[in-house]
């Protein structure tokens, strides 16, 4: 069925270039220019999209970026808004959150128990322990919006930096006049408005030559598509359009963002058919499309006479205006509508829609008289068009600090006090006039370049009243069979908010929040302000007493790419990435670096390849790039005294050539890193620190060496020097092939460290090893890093030296038990917690974190970390971060697991309670729900005596 007009002038579709799409399976065809709604309204499609609740059909309500229940997901492409989306070939779209699509969605008997789900009825389904579980399940089933597929390519979006003198958002009567006002005092001006094309409403009277003065002139920018989806400080404005978000400085702004047509709520206000009067006027003049062939008006301003005239001219029969006023006043508009035999039946409200055997849109309007409620009239028509009142588009205002005021006369939110530098003019400001608009506008546009210094002439601009009310002050009729509804992104009807208030949600914050009115994609722009009237209503105080929710950033959908960049991660690559590349190393992000995560073999999986890596430092000898560890060095009198600040251990009493733990706590007495700590000389001493924590650190280290004023130096070695880890039974043997220092138990025995040339290169040597095996941590100039590399790989060739990954690392440590900062602790893991007690001196004068560790002490151990161990026969393992349940209750989570090719079984950490630790074992539960037994052990897993690292080790024939 083609509901498509004859050419309109200034019509925003090219017939000249047909496109057809998919919807729900069946083919459909639009012009370029058209949206996705527009298209599919032309065709005579009346079902867009179901409820998100109920399951009802809903049609066009706003038809300009607010109909939430017409989103729709074309492949990968999520929450398409279809009534601002346009129309591109090859589009295969369907209906969000609908099962079955939308001529048959099975969910829809959900509208039938609409009775025993009352308004919060989440809250008490949750609330209840034993029930939870089944609602959680169900309402995770039914509810959502599009699909996430995840082979969905990484969409990058640029982000760009704009700047203005004058910043006009809103490209309506107001807007444009006050671009022209304030380019031709000077200023930089950019217009900017979500709209394909400028003028608003203002196009639907014709005023070409205020567009064409705009845009010729060579002061004003126009960005149209674009969204100004919030306000921030110093009049920072994201602005977003399809390709990129633009981060927009201006020196003043003026908000001329127009209104928000309020729906009224009767029953059945929701049905296909039934829209505003400013989406009936948008699908004629923008896309020529027919709205509907027969048309019930409901009016409360002279907005709906206007809309009855604009849909008689364009083929539509206006079956009856229904006013809400009882006398309304008599203008032009009224007298046109009469003199076309349109009946006009004042006082009167809608009753009722009846839908049609079809149930997809309107068969009749059922009208009863305000005084004489109970004696109804039956009108056949298939829309009910909406014209009874407006929302000012205040978002951004509000968030700018705007002091906001209710307009009795008005029934709108008008401003008081802008801040400095912000203006308002057109709708948002009150004045609805066409020929007021213009004034209002220049007005603003004056005083923003007068604020700028400008302008020269006095702003002297005098804005009339307005001679009539825009927006009825009570729009809401009650039926006794409900369904009348107030906010269509969340089905609440109108019942819904007199139960909340009863049950005490009497405040307007609070009912938001129980009703969840607002909370939905459309964040309340058609719901708002009814939902404010029926709390005034019933708790008898005036919409202004009553006040608005507070309005945040961004008041506008904002896709996540967007927000999310173009992704300008910043990665750092050791002095070695060269040879790791050699040697077929799949990398990944540690920190800032790129570390090989393991090597790849041909023909073998990434576990293969690790467990090789494991079995080759376990067995032979393996080496492992460490150079992206925090390197940093102090020198001074008061080295000592600040590592005993900084750290939890002793380091003032050691000897010079030895090495010790450190760890590190942030003032709550939570560990935030740990490290290695060597004594090389008197007052001279070389630490590390953990990938991930160099940066922060070293900045922290920086913070309070200046705050305590110690006669020290700190510098930061990360990238200067290079680092490798040599470890496995032959490393003596190999590293001695490159060395004359002594190597020898005795001379350099375990946690000692010595300075020395390694293949004629400088090195500090530390025998320190994370992955439990005798080993050599080999600290160089980073311009020497390849030629020490390939000295060992060379030297160790004969004992097949493997090189090593982070993957394999991670195992061979969790083999010894070592914990990962950060992954088995978290922001509350103090070092009681994580076993670490040992590393802690407490009789020290001070340690940053110390008194929270005194504070901590007297209160029970709420976690604890504990190794565990898996049944040799388990196949599929636990992930890291799955809980472990106990007793239903959550009792802790998994922290580290890893299948040990030395121990031939999974092993991991948990923090658990200390109750489930006297049980010896514990239930962690797997994503599918089901549940596995883990067996508790000591720690470390392999090497408990720590023989590995301290004696050496026979030479064993090598298997070549």
């Amino acid at each position: 069925m083609n509901k498509r007009l004859s050419p309109v002038v200034g019509e925003w579709i090219n017939r000249t270039q047909p496109i057809d799409f998919i919807f729900e399976g069946k083919r459909y065809w639009g012009y370029e220019g058209d949206t996705i709604s527009s298209a599919l309204w032309a065709s005579g499609q009346r079902i867009l999209g179901r409820s998100f609740k109920y399951h009802r059909p809903r049609g066009i309500l706003s038809f300009a970026d607010r109909d939430i229940n017409a989103l729709m997901q074309d492949g990968q492409k999520l929450n398409i808004r279809a009534d601002v989306t346009p129309l591109t070939p090859g589009m295969q779209l369907e209906a969000v959150n609908t099962f079955g699509g939308v001529e048959s969605d099975k969910a829809s008997v959900i509208n039938f128990f609409s009775p025993f789900l009352p308004v919060g009825f989440y809250y008490k389904a949750f609330h209840n322990k034993r029930l939870f579980p089944f609602w959680e399940r169900t309402i995770r089933k039914i509810s959502g919006l599009g699909k996430v597929d995840p082979l969905a390519p990484h969409i990058r979006t640029p982000k760009r930096y704009d700047f203005c003198d004058v910043l006009i958002i809103g490209a309506g009567a107001s807007g444009l006049t006050a671009a022209l006002a304030a380019a031709e005092s000077g200023a930089d001006v950019v217009i900017v408005d979500e709209s394909a094309e400028t003028g608003g409403s203002a196009r639907y009277q014709l005023v070409e030559g205020l567009l064409k003065a705009v845009e010729y002139h060579p002061q004003i920018r126009v960005y149209t598509g674009t969204q100004a989806a919030g306000y921030y400080a110093d009049n920072w404005i994201p602005l977003v359009n399809s390709n990129y978000l633009s981060k927009m400085r201006a020196k003043t702004v003026i908000a001329a963002t127009g209104a928000y047509e309020q729906p009224a709520v009767f029953r059945n206000n929701d049905l296909p058919g039934v829209m505003l009067a400013s989406a009936a006027q948008r699908l004629i003049y923008r896309y020529a499309v027919k709205p509907m062939q027969r048309a019930v008006v409901l009016v409360a301003n002279k907005d709906g006479y206007q809309a009855a005239l604009d849909l008689a001219d364009n083929g539509v029969t206006v079956m009856a205006v229904v006013d809400l006023r009882k006398d309304p006043p008599v203008n032009e508009l009224m007298q046109k509508v009469r003199s076309l035999s349109i009946p006009i039946y004042s006082g009167y409200y809608i009753y009722e829609a009846k839908p049609n055997p079809g149930g997809d849109g309107v068969a009749s309007a059922v009208i009863s008289s305000i005084d004489n409620q109970g004696i109804t009239e039956k009108i056949a028509c298939d829309g009910i068009v909406m014209s009874v009142g407006w929302a000012g588009a205040a978002n951004l205002l509000y968030q700018a600090g705007t002091k906001m005021r209710f307009d009795d006369f008005l029934q709108q939110f008008v401003p008081e006090i802008l801040p400095s530098g912000i203006y308002a003019c057109g709708r948002v400001n009150g004045v609805f006039d066409f020929d007021q608009k213009l004034l209002d506008g220049r007005r603003a546009g004056l005083e923003a370049a007068k604020f700028l210094g400008l302008g020269d002439e006095k702003v002297d601009i005098a804005i009339a009243p307005e001679n009539e009310s825009p927006t009825c002050e009570w729009a809401i009729f009650p039926h006794p069979d409900g369904k009348e509804f107030v906010d269509f992104d969340e089905d609440l009807q109108y019942k819904d908010f007199i139960n909340a208030i009863a049950e005490g949600f009497d405040n307007i914050e609070l009912l938001k929040r129980y009703t969840t009115v607002g909370m939905g994609p459309s964040q309340g722009k058609h719901s708002n302000m009814n939902a404010l009237r029926i709390l005034a209503k019933v708790t008898g105080k005036s919409p202004g007493e009553v006040g608005t929710t507070t309005a945040r950033p961004f008041f506008h959908p904002v896709p996540m790419s967007h927000l999310a960049g173009r992704g300008f991660t910043p990665f750092r690559q050791t002095p070695l990435h060269s040879r790791h590349v050699a040697l077929g190393a799949k990398f990944m992000q540690a920190g800032m670096w790129q570390r090989p995560e393991y090597y790849m073999q041909l023909g073998k999986s990434k576990q293969e390849c690790v467990e090789d890596e494991v079995i080759a430092v376990r067995d032979r000898i393996g080496i492992i790039d460490v150079g992206t560890l925090g390197k940093i060095e102090i020198r001074g009198a008061d080295a000592a005294e600040f590592l005993e600040r900084v750290y939890t251990g002793r380091y003032s009493n050691m000897k010079v050539g030895t090495t010790r733990y450190a760890l590190m706590l942030d003032e709550s007495g939570v560990i935030v890193d740990d490290g290695v700590i060597a004594k090389v000389e008197t007052e001279h001493f070389y630490f590390t620190t953990t990938t991930g924590g160099a940066t922060n650190i070293y900045r922290e280290l920086s913070r309070l060496l200046t705050m305590w004023q110690l006669d020290c130096g700190i510098v930061n070695l990360t990238g200067a020097r290079s680092a490798v880890n040599l470890a496995g039974r032959y490393a003596r043997e190999v590293l001695a092939k490159l060395t004359d220092l002594d190597l020898s138990s005795t001379a350099f025995p375990y946690l000692a460290v010595r300075e020395a040339e390694v293949a004629n290169i400088p090195a500090l040597l530390m025998r320190v090893g994370f992955v439990g095996e005798w080993g050599y941590e080999i600290h160089i100039a980073a311009e020497y890093a390849a030629t020490l590399w390939d000295a060992l790989i060379e030297a160790g060739k004969d004992d097949r030296i493997a090189a090593f990954g982070v993957e394999a690392q991670r195992v061979l440590r969790l083999e010894k038990g070592h914990l990962i900062v950060s992954q088995d602790t978290d922001g509350l893991t103090t070092p009681r917690d994580a076993n670490l007690e040992w590393a802690v001196k407490m009789d020290k004068p001070f340690f940053t974190g110390q008194r929270s560790l005194q504070i901590v002490a007297k209160r029970e151990v709420k976690q604890k970390l504990v190794g565990f161990m898996l049944d040799a026969d388990i196949v599929t393992p636990p992930q890291e971060c799955h809980l472990v349940i106990d007793r239903t209750e959550i009792a802790g989570r998994v922290t580290s697991i890893a299948f040990s090719p030395t121990l031939q079984r999974y092993i991991g950490l948990a923090s658990i309670t200390p109750e489930l630790m006297t049980k010896g074992k514990f239930a962690i539960r797997l994503s599918d729900r089901s549940f596995i037994s883990a067996t508790i052990c000591p720690t470390p897993f392999y090497d408990p005596d720590n023989t590995r690292q301290k004696e050496v080790i026979q030479r064993q024939e090598v298997n070549v």
